[in-house]
């Protein structure tokens, strides 16, 4: 992310800036890796490992907040310098999100072992999408801190997996359901946590498409496959 300016401290600040993003990713990161192993261990401390850093993401989230607008009023940039600012701030509110959804991950598998859910239900699939949704989340971290278009759109372009795997864990949910009514509370709150594993790789997806905003300036949120590819050519 390094371009150089005549003032070598705004370089230091947007260098900071950028360096706080990615410290406030690797917070999340490290929510879902407990998530998950929460799920496979079925463990109510890796849960509460997840909740404990809610409140620092979000502290995180308010701060960066700040000094982007701290920048945006005392340097009043233009042009590249602009978009970075615009896609931090894009950025930050995904990671957030992400975060709110994790720890709502949290929150469900709590209610899941409380409930005392059979382990003839479907976690494993759960795992195997949440781990998906990490190597997501951390390649477009990846991205975004080398400014990588091509990676955010080939992390863009695979989005539709989650929602396939969505998708599928729904109507292996609604057979186990209907095959023994007692797994319906339990498949009920595996279904929001399916749900929150989704909505996480949304938010990863999007942080992809600031990334292309930044390098390229070109807004891709709602283009067409063939419209993203066009754009960095």
């Amino acid at each position: 992310m390094n371009h150089k300016h005549l003032s070598s401290q705004y370089d230091a600040e947007l260098n900071s800036i950028s360096t706080r993003v990615l410290e406030m990713g690797g917070l999340v990161e490290l929510q879902i890796r407990h998530s998950i192993k929460a799920i496979h261990e079925l463990s109510i401390d890796e849960a509460e490992q997840v909740l404990a850093t809610e409140r620092e993401v979000n502290r995180m989230d308010v701060d960066i907040d700040h000094e982007i607008t701290s920048i945006m009023c005392r340097r009043q940039p233009t042009a590249r310098d602009l978009r970075l600012l615009v896609g931090i701030s894009r950025v930050i509110v995904n990671l957030e999100r992400a975060g709110d959804e994790i720890s709502r991950m949290a929150r469900m598998i709590k209610l899941v072992i409380e409930s005392g859910a059979q382990r003839s239900l479907p976690l494993s699939d759960l795992v195997l999408s949440a781990q998906h949704c990490a190597n997501s989340l951390h390649l477009t971290l990846d991205a975004f801190a080398r400014l990588d278009v091509e990676a955010a759109l080939n992390i863009i372009n695979h989005d539709d997996l989650l929602d396939q795997e969505y998708d599928g864990y729904l109507r292996k949910l609604i057979t186990y359901m209907m095959e023994d009514p007692r797994t319906i509370g339990s498949s009920i709150n595996l279904l929001f946590l399916a749900k929150a594993i989704e909505r996480v790789g949304d938010h990863a997806k999007n942080i992809a498409e600031a990334t292309i905003y930044v390098v390229k300036g070109a807004d891709i949120r709602h283009a067409t496959r063939e419209e993203r590819a066009a754009v960095i050519q």
